[in-house]
């Protein structure tokens, strides 16, 4: 018998469904992460846009193209915010507590209430160079225009014991570890903010790590330069700005200014000369003027980001967002192309600026070999290297999409 688990959304949802993988190939299933035929298939889905839930509706139809006899089972945010919209599709509708049940392969519908504690879940199943380590969940941000944290709940910490008896049973071919969550600047060992201690732990082994994401709140000096003391550090920030205009900010209900955010982002570059600092833009929020989507837009130059990943605002039933009007679609189609291109070039830029790196390979593919610098370039090598290897490469070019590269 074999099973797809399928991903929508967040890296935290990546990991769910490796723990799931494992529990799937423990049980004596053949196991496979990408859309193909197979006997069951599992959703998770994402409701952080409502095209991320639509997207999550569709893979159900992929999947009936692929063996219509197959067994659906749903579990994810989307299942959590709106069940119904999957009744009758699936054999199993599950939110995002005890996604791990799935395996018993029961029916029906089971919406659970969302746990106060961290719930300890499989390890991940492991199989390509680099490892998802999720660390935290739930958050207590409460954005304007956020509806997770009335899926996932409030922000809860993983045992330190148990992270780090993960990490120990990697396997070896494993070289990079990517630590994260749905807050994973709000990570707490016995009630306090625990990230640094954590990373420090971590960095006891012979593994590259990365964090998924970063809030500005916790990034003061401290912080940062006790990043720039670990060896094993790669310095990729995705800072999440979401708006370069100080009054949208505040109607985001971001506990943060403009001032505040640059300042954070010039204490990295003080430390890590060489970090890429990307970020998370949401355009067409409600009432967002031209004004301020032009002050968004002169930030980002002004920053100089890595990379943008650009979000037109998407209307949330139950947020505080939804009870103001929602801007044209045209309108935020408008601005969001606008930082497309904006985003293009600085992904060419920040390419330019970098001549060498370090490249953890992860494929090879027609004689190139194809990686990460540790400040996230993904490079492409004019060589065939080992899969697992971290080579030393000279930097000669690149376009928006990677950097072009030869051994050193």
């Amino acid at each position: 018998m074999k099973v797809c688990v399928l991903t929508l959304g967040c890296k935290v949802n990546k990991y769910e469904s490796d723990s799931l993988l494992n529990i799937f190939k423990q049980k004596g299933w053949e196991v496979s992460d990408i859309l193909e035929k197979a006997d069951a298939y599992v959703i998770n889905t994402c409701a952080v846009t409502s095209e991320a839930e639509k997207k999550s509706r569709q893979m159900i139809a992929r999947c009936k193209k692929l063996n219509p006899d197959a067994k659906i089972y749903i579990c994810g945010c989307a299942a959590q915010n709106n069940p119904s919209q999957f009744l009758g599709k699936a054999e199993l509708i599950k939110g995002v507590a005890g996604k791990n049940k799935i395996a018993l392969l029961s029916s029906g519908v089971q919406i659970d209430d969302v746990p106060k504690q961290y719930q300890q879940e499989e390890f991940a199943l492991q199989s390509r160079t680099r490892a998802y380590i999720k660390v935290q969940d739930g958050c207590n941000n409460f954005c304007s225009y956020c509806i997770i944290p009335y899926l996932r709940g409030r922000s809860r910490s993983r045992d330190l014991n148990s992270i780090l008896e993960e990490v120990k049973s990697l396997d070896d071919s494993i070289k990079e570890i990517v630590l994260t969550g749905i807050n994973l600047s709000d990570f707490r060992i016995d009630g306090k903010l625990g990230l640094l201690p954590l990373l420090q732990e971590l960095d006891k082994f012979n593994l590259r790590m990365r964090l998924s994401s970063m809030e500005e709140v916790i990034a003061d000096e401290e912080f940062i330069k006790g990043l720039s003391k670990l060896k094993n550090f790669c310095p990729h920030f995705h800072l999440s700005l979401q708006s370069g205009s100080d009054s949208v900010l505040k109607r985001m209900n971001r506990r943060y200014t403009t001032c505040e955010f640059e300042k954070t982002c010039r204490l990295i570059s003080k430390y890590f000369p060489s970090a890429s600092i990307t970020t998370d833009v949401i355009v067409g929020f409600p009432e967002e003027s031209e004004e301020e989507f032009d002050q968004t837009q002169q930030f980002i130059k002004k920053i100089a980001f890595a990379g943008l990943h650009i979000f037109p605002y998407s209307h949330r039933e139950g947020t505080v967002a939804s009870r103001k009007k929602d801007l044209d679609f045209s309108v935020k189609k408008m601005r969001a192309d606008k930082l497309k291109k904006l985003d293009e070039k600085l992904r060419c830029d920040f390419i330019k600026q970098n001549k060498f790196g370090r490249v953890l390979i992860e494929e090879v593919v027609n004689g190139k070999s194809y990686g990460f610098t540790e400040n996230y370039i993904k490079c492409e090598i004019d060589a065939i290297c080992n899969v697992g290897d971290i080579v030393d490469v000279n930097i000669t070019g690149g376009n928006k999409k990677l950097a072009f590269a030869n051994l050193a």
